[in-house]
């Protein structure tokens, strides 16, 4: 056995020194899995038996956030494991399991590498299968679909769980039609990516939907399935509650504004929800300060402006604020207060000179308003942050 390597948060690499690259990685998160440790290792050496030439073998890369005896399990049976074994143990589960998968991706070594759940629901024969074909097809992405021809959800334990996979399936597909379009199971767990085709730095995991993120943030040039049949749990308890449901529903609002086309109707949504601010305020000043319809217009508007800027910063644009936020707010306060600058002379422009009705003439500037306001939010004043270029694991 090679000398134990240790880092920050990680368990020793428990590989031999003479193994030769590995052929690809079988990454497997791990969270208090102890009962199904034993039976999990003895199907992937029957799947993944060893070649007698002395060629590269798969490596198996736990990603461990367990409370239980998971991780001493699996460090006692890589003693006699003939297959190459990392355990990579995280005492800050961030992310949960979609930031497990992350954290594994990083030091996943080889050309693919094939993700899977412990508790034996996802068949460790089928690994080998997945990764033929994804070479086959020179795809990017393999999944493993219960909904493919040939496939099925048996393994689902009752309606509830079904129901509540079906929904998951098809809110999933109606949020983001194009990048899912051809993943008929964008909730599976269970596939093979090509790693030359993924930057694990750009993910940004919510929960145990890993491959939705993966397949939205990434956009995988080709996609190919493979039907499997998703099978009972081993041992132990289903890691589903309404906890992850909750965290779900989250993660795919995130992932709808981590588009341009979301965070556009996002933006315009928030743009509405400023009309009722700013006709209050209007009303206030007016009716019961007794001010002055245009002064109580500029005022209004202040404030609807005010309103506008707080619900972009908790939502459209959240993770996209790199800047200061006084530089943030006093760039928005003097995009808001120039859009005026821009509708007049256009609303002239398009009435005046072009004999628009102006009716017409003020939605057609309104829609231009938007549009410009819009774009220099999105390049000016909240820019995307910079994904760090990411270093090799040392092995």
């Amino acid at each position: 056995m090679r000398s134990p390597r240790t880092s920050e948060g990680a368990s020793p690499m428990l590989e031999p020194a003479s193994a030769p690259p590995p052929d690809f990685t079988v990454l497997i998160p791990t969270y208090n899995e102890q009962e199904n440790v034993a039976e999990l290792l003895r199907r992937l050496v029957a799947a993944l038996s060893p070649r007698h030439d002395g060629g590269p073998v798969p490596r198996l890369l736990f990603v461990d956030d367990s409370t239980d005896l998971t991780p001493v399990l699996l460090r006692e049976a890589a003693a006699d494991c003939p297959l190459p074994i990392t355990v990579l143990h995280r005492e800050t589960p961030e992310g949960g399991l979609g930031g497990a998968v992350v954290a594994g991706l990083r030091e996943a070594t080889g050309a693919w590498a094939v993700v899977m759940d412990a508790d034996l629901q996802h068949p460790p024969a089928l690994v080998p299968e997945l990764v033929a074909a994804g070479r086959s097809g020179q795809a990017d992405l393999v999944v493993a679909s219960r909904y493919a021809q040939g496939g099925s959800r048996q393994g689902l334990s009752g309606a509830y769980r079904l129901v509540v996979s079906g929904a998951s399936t098809l809110l999933a597909k109606l949020l983001f039609p194009r990048e899912l379009h051809r993943i008929s199971d964008p909730m599976s767990g269970f596939f093979a990516v090509r790693l030359a085709a993924v930057e694990p730095m750009a993910l940004r995991p919510l929960g145990y939907k890993i491959l939705m993120e993966l397949a939205v943030r990434s956009r995988p040039r080709r996609v190919a399935e493979v039907p499997y049949r998703f099978g009972e749990r081993f041992a132990g308890e289903s890691k589903s509650t309404v906890r992850e449901g909750l965290r779900f529903l989250r993660h795919l609002a995130m992932l709808r504004l981590s588009t341009p086309g979301g965070r556009a109707i996002a933006f315009a949504l928030v743009g509405l929800s400023g009309v009722l601010p700013n006709l209050g305020l209007l009303r206030l000043l007016t009716s019961g300060a007794g001010m002055h319809y245009l002064p109580a217009e500029v005022l209004a508007n202040q404030g609807a402006l005010l309103w506008n800027f707080a619900l972009l910063e908790l939502t459209v644009f959240r993770d996209r604020r790199t800047r200061h936020w006084a530089s943030r707010a006093g760039r928005f306060w003097l995009l808001g207060n120039a859009d005026l600058l821009l509708r007049v002379p256009l609303l002239a422009l398009l009435v005046g000179g072009l004999g628009m009705g102006v009716l017409w003439a003020t939605a057609l500037s309104l829609v231009v308003s938007f549009a410009v306001r819009f774009l220099i939010a999105e390049r000016s004043i909240y820019l995307p942050q910079r994904v760090p270029t990411p270093t090799s694991a040392t092995t």
